[in-house]
């Protein structure tokens, strides 16, 4: 037998028939081959592998609403639009009283006054009819309007304003039919939580934008005395100001107040005061007739690097050095001094000079504050009250 048929018979032959073998059973019996499932290693059935695993790869995706009409319907009606006017005098040309000029052109009546108009929002919070809206809206106001959500217009009086947080209470007869804003709690306000703007842009009308919070605790922005703002990307225009910032729920969670614009126009950057400083301020001026704040009675400035260097302080110590005490005021009562360096307020680190402002503002005279600081490298605490800050003291605390 020759060389090629000796392979012919040992190698094709065999490899020829395993072919037609595996063809025939992938014609006649193809479940055999495509459909066989792969028992797994060890003695894991199936079936119970499947179960273990089916829970870890199903993903829970947030169902977002397709509408938010509810919160709306809810907001809007405690949302006001508020027309004012003022008086404004006018400036008389020098030239119209020039003794010669009347000689040849006689005399010339000039009005002395004219009226000047404006337009911005409200929010009601109380169901006795008071109005909280921003103090630029009013400002110098002789004539306030308040039109309602359902089309009725009311005369509102001025209650009080608090020019250091831009805010101020009109008061209106409430008609029936209509509540005051549902507030929203503080804290459960987080960074990426929708929120809708409603107020009366460019004086068209009511009108409802979306955006999402997009900061909290905004401060430092040279925009009031007090500054403590929700930011926000919903379109906020000129007749906004006023108007409420509202959660998907409904509840009110900022007065809106500022925008941040190199063009005019809204660029995404709003600021909101918060619902409960709003709603806090609106309680105070309604009962006393203005903000009641607390009041530490010192100056303050945030120990910055240059600053410890020039104390020869060490460059990792935070807080605020104390460069005024008011004489008999709650901090000089309690034993601080110029050159203490404020470590903590209520058990809260202080290292910045607005933060803690805003922070013993919100205190009521009397309350407590405990001081935690540095003198002469030792660390003490003591024990100061809240006094009244009656009138603006520059920036101390």
């Amino acid at each position: 037998m020759s060389p090629w048929q000796t392979f012919a018979l040992r190698i094709l032959f065999p490899a020829a028939l395993g072919a037609l073998i595996a063809t025939l059973i992938l014609l006649l019996f193809p479940e055999w081959v495509l459909h066989e499932e792969r028992q797994p290693a060890g003695n894991t059935p199936v079936d119970q592998l499947t179960a273990n695993t089916a829970e870890p790869l199903t993903v829970a995706l947030p169902v977002t609403p397709s509408s938010y009409a509810s919160a709306v319907k809810l907001a809007a009606p405690a949302v006001v639009n508020i027309y004012t006017r003022k008086t404004v005098k006018r400036r008389t040309n020098p030239l119209l009283t020039d003794p010669a000029l009347k000689r040849f052109f006689g005399e010339t009546e000039q009005p002395d006054d004219r009226m000047q108009s404006s337009l911005g929002s409200g929010v009601i919070l109380s169901p006795d009819g008071h109005i909280i809206t921003n103090f630029h809206v009013i400002e110098g106001a002789d004539e306030i309007i308040v039109a309602l959500y359902d089309g009725r217009d009311a005369e509102a009086t001025l209650v009080g304003s608090d020019p250091e947080s831009d805010l101020a209470v009109l008061k209106i007869d409430l008609p029936d039919g209509i509540g005051p804003a549902v507030i929203a709690d503080r804290s459960a306000n987080a960074v990426g939580d929708i929120v809708l703007a409603i107020g009366n842009p460019f004086g068209v009308g009511q009108t409802v934008t979306m955006g999402i919070i997009s900061a909290t605790g905004r401060n430092r922005l040279g925009l009031n005395t007090y500054e403590d703002y929700v930011q926000t990307d919903a379109a906020i225009n000129p007749g906004n100001s006023g108007g409420a910032l509202i959660n998907a729920k409904g509840e009110l969670v900022g007065i809106n107040t500022a925008i941040f614009t190199q063009s005019g126009g809204n660029e995404g950057i709003g600021f909101a005061i918060p619902a409960e400083i709003a709603h806090r301020t609106m309680r105070d001026i309604a009962r006393y007739g203005t903000t009641i704040r607390g009041w530490l009675g010192i100056e303050v400035q945030e120990a910055s690097p240059e600053l410890l260097e020039s104390l020869r302080l060490p460059g990792e110590l935070t807080g605020l050095l104390v460069t005024g005490v008011f004489p008999e005021g709650p901090a000089e009562q309690a034993g601080l001094a110029s050159g203490d360096i404020i470590v903590g307020l209520n058990g809260t680190d202080a290292d910045n000079a607005v933060e803690a402002m805003n922070r013993i503002a919100g205190l009521r005279p009397g309350d407590t504050i405990s001081v935690d600081f540095l003198r002469r490298g030792e660390r003490l605490t003591t024990t100061a009250y809240a006094g009244l800050r009656d009138q603006p003291q520059g920036v101390s605390e």
